[in-house]
């Protein structure tokens, strides 16, 4: 959720949450949107960045968050934790990991467990 009108991605982030809201699942149910700031931070030495909250990663009782000394980062771990209950959410810098060209949940390879 792009909350800056001056930033590139304000109008895009909007046409996207306006489709989620007139699509259905494949049962026919409306989603539940959450939305999650865009962290404020829009440039680093090199350029634009593409940080986001959206790329964690849900493993077994928790979620792995990313954090970017941003303001909007206490926020999104909030958000995170209210949208996974009972999962303890752990935010880990991802910059390093962006500044490579992806964050936590592409770097990661579900394994589904073996009953």
């Amino acid at each position: 959720d792009q909350r800056n009108p001056e930033h590139p991605d304000f109008e895009v982030s909007k046409a996207v949450i306006d489709v989620l809201k007139q699509t259905t699942d494949a049962r026919g149910e409306s989603w539940e949107i959450i939305t999650v700031p865009a962290p404020q931070v829009l440039r680093d030495e090199e350029g634009f960045v593409d940080y986001s909250y959206i790329n964690h990663f849900v493993v077994n009782g928790g979620v792995i968050a990313c954090s970017f000394d941003d303001p909007a980062d206490e926020e999104a771990v909030a958000i995170l934790s209210a949208a996974y209950p009972g999962r303890t959410v752990v935010s880990v810098d991802a910059r390093p990991l962006f500044a490579r060209g992806g964050g936590i949940h592409c770097i990661t390879q579900h394994q589904p467990a073996v009953r």
